[in-house]
C-alpha cells in the first residue's frame, strides 16, 4: 500500500450474487448461465461487487468470490486427481453432512485457477485488492480421500499447488492472499502437527501480505447450532494462536461481534496484523456505525491501531445484497469514527 491507512476495512471474502447469476441467498448455489454467457455473467457481477465495496467506502477490496461457487470446491474442480461425479457423504467440521467430491489420483494442480479473474479485478481499480483461497486443512475436511487415506499426505499436496496458484496471484497484482481455514477451529491437534506447517508451505516465497481467517462458520443453521454448544466463552482460538503467532502469516482474523470470543486472546498473536470481525454474518440486522465502532474500541484494548484491520466476522454470500450493502457501509462508517478518535 503506498500510504499508510489507519484502519484499513475489507470483507472476509464472499457477498451475495445476483440473482441473475445464481438463486440468491444459499451456499453451493447453482449457476444460472452457462458457457459464454456464464463467463460474462461472471466478470459482470464481479464489477458489480467491486462497485458496492467501493460505494461503501471499504479500502481493501475483493471479487466477493462471484466467480466461485464454493470458496473451497471450487478451487478443488480444477486439479487432477479428484472425482466430482462419483460423490461420497462426509461430516465437514465434525458439525453437518455434506455430499462431496473423492480423490481417487495423485493430487495436483495443472492450470492457473483464478490467475484470470484476478487480473480481471487488478484492471477494474487501483485499491488494494485481497484474494482469498482455501487453506491446505479446510480444503482436506471438505472431500472424501480415497487415495491417500492421510489427511496430512493430502494436505501437503493441496499446499504445493496453492502455493502455485499464490505465487501466480501475487503476480497479477494482487495485494493481500487469505487463507480460509475455518478448520483450525475444530481440530486442533491437526493444526498443531502438520495444518500449520502445511499452510506455512502454501505461503513459501510470497512478498505480498497473507492473511489467515478463522471463523465459527457462515450464518447457516448447522453453524448456529453449534455454536449454542461453546458455552459462555469461546476459547477456541487459544489452542492455535501461539502456533499462529511463530509463523509467517502477516495478518490474523477472528471473530468477534456477537461472538463469544474473549478478545484478550489477540494476545496470544501479539505483532501479527488482526482483522476484527465487527460486522455478525448470521444475522439480518444491520450493525449501526456506532455498534461497529464499539467492537473496534474493544480490541484496541488488546492490539495497536496501526496493526488493526476491521472486516466482517466471516462472508456475506446467504445475506440478501440489501442487507449486505448496508453492513458494507456500517463497517466504513465505525472504523471512520475510530479514525477520527484517533486523529492527530
Amino acid at each position: 500500500m503506498t500510504k499508510k491507512l489507519l484502519l484499513p476495512t475489507s470483507i472476509v471474502g464472499s457477498l451475495p450474487k445476483p440473482a441473475w447469476l445464481a438463486p440468491p441467498e444459499k451456499l453451493w448455489s447453482p449457476w444460472k448461465l452457462e458457457g459464454d454467457q456464464l463467463s460474462e455473467g461472471k466478470q459482470d457481477a464481479l464489477r458489480i461487487t467491486l462497485q458496492e465495496q467501493e460505494l461503501a467506502g471499504l479500502d481493501i477490496v475483493c471479487d466477493g468470490e462471484q466467480t466461485r461457487q464454493h470458496f473451497v470446491t471450487t478451487f478443488i474442480e480444477h486439479l487432477s486427481g479428484v472425482d466430482f461425479e462419483n460423490r461420497k457423504t462426509v461430516r465437514i467440521r465434525d458439525r453437518y453432512d455434506a455430499s462431496v467430491p473423492m480423490v481417487v489420483g495423485d493430487v495436483a494442480r495443472q492450470k492457473a485457477v483464478f490467475v484470470e479473474d484476478a487480473k480481471f479485478l487488478r484492471k477494474q481499480t487501483s485499491k488494494p485488492i485481497k484474494w482469498a483461497l482455501p487453506g491446505p486443512l479446510t480444503m482436506v475436511d471438505t472431500l472424501y480421500d480415497g487415495h491417500y487415506k492421510s489427511r496430512e499426505k493430502l494436505a501437503w499436496e493441496f499446499a504445493k499447488a496453492l502455493n502455485e496458484e499464490a505465487r501466480e496471484l501475487q503476480e497479477a497484482g494482487v495485494d493481500i492472499i487469505q487463507f480460509d481455514e475455518p478448520a483450525f477451529n475444530v481440530f486442533f491437534d491437526e493444526v498443531n502437527d502438520w495444518g500449520m506447517a502445511t499452510l506455512e508451505r502454501a505461503i513459501e516465497g510470497l512478498k505480498c501480505e497473507t492473511a489467515v481467517h478463522i471463523c465459527y462458520g457462515y450464518g447457516i443453521q448447522a453453524n448456529n447450532d453449534w455454536k449454542k454448544t461453546l458455552g459462555s466463552e469461546w476459547r477456541q482460538y487459544e489452542e492455535i494462536f501461539p502456533k499462529i503467532q511463530k509463523s509467517k502469516i502477516d495478518v490474523v482474523s477472528l471473530e468477534c461481534h456477537n461472538s463469544n470470543v474473549p478478545l484478550d486472546l489477540m494476545e496470544l498473536v501479539g505483532g501479527k496484523k488482526v482483522m476484527v470481525g465487527a460486522i455478525d454474518v448470521a444475522t439480518n440486522t444491520i450493525e449501526t456505525p456506532e455498534e461497529v465502532a464499539n467492537t473496534l474500541r474493544k480490541a484496541l484494548e488488546f492490539v495497536d491501531i496501526e496493526n488493526l484491520y476491521p472486516s466482517t466476522n466471516c462472508g456475506m454470500a446467504p445475506l440478501s445484497r440489501a442487507v449486505a450493502r448496508g453492513k458494507l457501509s456500517a463497517l466504513s462508517a465505525g472504523a471512520e469514527i475510530i479514525r477520527k478518535e484517533n486523529a492527530g
